[in-house]
């Protein structure tokens, strides 16, 4: 099954641009995902199971490095990839 989820990553420390910024570029390195990010939140698409253990690693790194976190999460059970 197919997976769209759209994510907004709200770090409560200064420096959260890099966090985020950080944060997106490892996902993008996952040749199982398609990542687009835009001013306002990043899209992710992919098969369900790996999309969510690479988003359940990935977050996990990032809560670590800064525990105060805010998560937006929209998901759909197919694929909405605009480029796709």
């Amino acid at each position: 099954m197919q997976l769209s989820a759209e994510i907004s990553l709200y770090p409560l420390a200064v420096e959260y641009r890099e966090i985020i910024g950080e944060f997106v570029e490892r996902l993008a390195q996952y040749d199982e995902l398609t990542v687009n990010t835009n001013t306002m939140s990043t899209q992710i698409f992919g098969d369900y199971r790996t999309l969510m253990a690479i988003l359940t690693d990935e977050l996990e790194r990032v809560y670590q490095q800064v525990p105060s976190q805010v998560l937006v999460c929209k998901f759909i059970n197919r694929d909405l990839n605009p480029n796709g």
